[in-house]
């Protein structure tokens, strides 16, 4: 065979996320409940551009996650790929702060890419779910206790099991870093402390130990990580350190009023927690931070994180703009709750009545399609030339609850068969009842 003729490979390239419909309209519909929740809180949605000027996205990112930025040149131009949401958020409201209301609150839902390692639930393009409230000059701590509020309406409607929304602040371990005399190393620490649930104590402490930092001073930290309890008992012992540092201390009044002010929001107790060992890898946190995990699948790791920037936008203006927000990995998400067997993935289509049409002549089912679909009901119809049996099995397989046949004797009759794909039941139903009776049996 001539090599011009050779078919070219189909596979996906790996760490690149393609679903079938069925799965993509689980997926869809996780979107559609998050805008949801996003917009009752006030959100407003936004987009940027996938590609922006490298300058920008490297003016606020370092350590790993610079390796893995998608970098490269179109003629005279330095490019890259946005790694994540919250840079291009600062330098989108760096650019339109004379337009925007502050303060600002906005949602984006868009994809972003990172070339790292491809494995099971890491993917090197991937959605993202963000909001974030950016304040201008200043932002109350009010806002950083409102967004696990957001976080839990909104994996309350997800419904895929219980939940817990863990939250540190970045400022107690900056102030105890600085009280230890290794302020310097802070922001590498905090990196290293981020990986502490994933590689273990072990590991944790020989990188605690690569950076530099001597032994005793490794178990003042390690003291500190193991601090744990119900919220207050853990803001006790905090205070009980007597750490002689202004940072650590604010971080603690910090965290203090972020639990008080969730308790007032009305969110439940056992959905929140402080867990210290949550640091957040990424350089522009300053303050609250947090992560989510799922009680009965902790394996899955965070399905949702963000925390308080008071300084991303100083690189683009000189405006103070500080903001706080998170960030749910959808893709991810979707793709560890799937192999979980923690989604129900149901039919392949939208559609909820199939027209079979037995006649050449398609006027009247074309007449039954708009005045379903104009009562608000997804329906398709069979157009082409095949046995009703094969109609059936088209409807079958796609996951269609309803077909509506059309033939000579329905036409001449008035009343026209419903099949419920379901049951098997079959039902006589005159044409203008059509709508009101599928819309009752129809849920959607």
């Amino acid at each position: 065979m001539d090599k011009t003729d050779a078919k070219i490979p189909t596979r996906v390239l790996p760490g690149f996320m393609e679903l079938l419909p069925a799965e993509q309209i689980v997926l869809n519909s996780m979107f559609d409940t998050i805008r949801r929740i996003y917009e009752q809180y006030g959100f407003v949605p936004i987009d940027t551009p996938v590609i922006e000027r490298a300058e920008v996205l490297f003016a606020k990112v370092g350590g790993e996650t610079a390796k893995q930025v998608y970098r490269f040149t179109k003629g005279d131009n330095d490019l890259a790929l946005r790694f994540d949401l919250t840079v291009p958020l600062a330098r989108y409201v760096a650019e339109h702060a004379v337009e925007l209301t502050f303060p600002f609150r906005r949602y984006h839902l868009g994809k972003v890419y990172r070339g790292e390692s491809p494995q099971k639930g890491r993917y090197r393009e991937f959605y993202q779910c963000d909001i974030d409230i950016i304040g201008n000059g200043s932002l109350s701590l009010m806002n950083d206790a409102e967004i696990p509020r957001v976080i839990y309406d909104v994996f309350t409607a997800l419904n895929i099991g219980p939940f817990v929304v863990r939250l540190s602040n970045r400022k107690l371990i900056t102030g105890l870093m600085e009280s230890l005399g290794i302020s310097e190393l802070a922001v590498e620490a905090m990196r290293v402390i981020d990986k502490f649930e994933k590689v273990g104590e072990t590991d944790t402490r020989q990188m605690l130990v690569e950076l530099g930092i001597v032994d005793a001073l490794i178990a003042e930290v390690f003291g500190f990580l193991a601090i744990n309890g119900q919220t207050q008992e853990v803001i006790g012992k905090l205070k009980a350190l007597s750490v002689d540092n202004q940072v650590f201390q604010l971080g603690i009044a910090e965290l203090e009023e972020v639990i008080k002010l969730l308790a007032s929001l009305g969110m439940p107790e056992d959905s929140y927690g402080i867990d210290l060992t949550i640091a957040r890898g990424l350089d522009y946190y300053t303050g609250t931070v947090y992560e989510t995990v799922l009680k009965d699948n902790p394996k899955i790791g965070s399905i949702c994180s963000g925390g308080r920037f008071d300084n991303l936008a100083e690189k683009y203006t000189v405006r103070k703009l500080p903001g706080v927000g998170i960030s749910i990995g959808l893709t991810r998400l979707f793709s560890q709750l799937k192999d979980a067997g923690l989604l129900k993935i149901g039919a392949s289509t939208p559609t909820k009545v199939l027209i079979a049409s037995l006649l050449r002549d398609p006027s009247v089912s074309l007449e039954i399609a708009t005045m379903l679909r104009t009562a608000g009901i997804p329906v398709e119809i069979y157009f082409e030339e095949a046995k009703v049996k094969t109609k059936l099995v088209y409807a079958n397989r796609l996951g269609i609850p309803f077909v509506i046949f059309v033939g000579e004797d329905e036409i001449r009759s008035g009343l026209f068969t419903v099949k419920n794909m379901g049951t098997g039941e079959q039902v006589a139903i005159a044409k203008a009842e059509l709508s009101s009776y599928i819309g009752k049996e129809v849920h959607y």
